[in-house]
């Protein structure tokens, strides 16, 4: 079912194509997924297919964009997203469309094909060298993400600080005994910003790119596809290039519980924009953070 095109954005659109294209004439305008921005489809009257994309409410909050732009850039330049045409100051971007594009899902998503073809886009990012000067400190974002709870009244759950606790005495364990490396990482690989297209896959929408332990891409896209215990397997070994070892799966699932904890926090956090989809959706991530806590206690 096509989403409904907001009025109040086609101006905008049309600005945003005559900086990008020099034109802001269009023959098909349509609405595309995604869950706090307005992204749209434009195809010109020659044809040509571009993805239009509209910062949603409250996001400048959350983002930095100008931030957004220098990862953005590298992940065209190393072909991992498409072409860039166009960045705004407040993020709002045009991009070449990718042509015969098909969004991955849970399911396409755990196919071994594709879980090679996310490994290697991964090692890519996570071994280019560049320091992109951009922090992803993810305990420092909870933090963040506290303090607009807290401002905005959000009601958090009644067992939050003992689990926060549990979540730090992992977290100071896994420091411990696993060098940490920041690398380039896109921080929210969800089947969504997955992209197949010309018998390749591409990684879209750097939003939450940044400096941060490239475990933590791996985590999240197994979080985001439902992956089981034999995708677990082959992701892990597809990326690490040898067999796991007890330390690899320590530090993955300890990934996957940093993961729950912050998209908990951001979910509350945009509660008073989204209302209740992002209560029920932090509920689902905290009650499987705890999941993840009782997973790696036990190993």
């Amino acid at each position: 079912m096509a989403r409904e095109i907001i009025k109040e954005d086609i101006p905008k659109i049309k600005e945003l194509l005559v900086k990008a294209l020099e034109t802001d004439t269009y023959k098909e305008l349509s609405r595309m997924g995604g869950l706090t921005n307005h992204t749209y489809k434009v195809t010109l009257e020659n044809g040509d297919e571009y993805v239009v994309r509209i910062p949603g409410e409250g996001t400048e909050e959350m983002i930095v964009r100008s931030d957004e732009m220098v990862s953005t850039k590298l992940a065209c330049d190393l072909g991992v997203d498409a072409e860039m045409l166009w960045f705004g100051e407040n993020g709002a971007k045009v991009t070449k469309y990718i042509k015969n594009a098909v969004t991955m899902s849970a399911e396409t998503l755990k196919e071994p094909c594709h879980i090679e073809q996310m490994a290697e886009i991964f090692r890519k990012m996570h071994s280019c060298g560049v320091d992109t000067k951009v922090p992803f400190e993810v305990f420092e974002m909870a933090e963040s993400y506290e303090d607009i709870i807290f401002d905005k009244k959000v009601p958090m759950f009644d067992d939050y600080e003992s689990i926060k606790k549990e979540v730090m005495r992992i977290k100071g364990e896994v420091d411990a005994s696993t060098e940490i490396k920041k690398v380039p990482c896109h921080n929210d690989p969800l089947c969504e910003n997955w992209v197949e297209g010309d018998g390749r896959m591409y990684l879209i929408d750097w939003e939450y790119a940044g400096m941060n332990d490239g475990m933590w891409d791996v985590a999240d896209v197994s979080i985001e596809a439902g992956f089981d215990g034999e995708c677990d397997r082959l992701l892990l070994a597809a990326y690490l290039g040898r067999e796991p070892e007890l330390a690899d799966e320590k530090h993955f699932l300890a990934s996957k519980i940093y993961v729950d904890y912050l998209w908990t926090l951001w979910a509350k956090a945009r509660v008073p924009y989204d209302g209740q989809p992002m209560e029920d959706w932090a509920v689902e991530r905290y009650t499987r953070l705890k999941g993840f806590i009782e997973d790696y206690n036990a190993l």
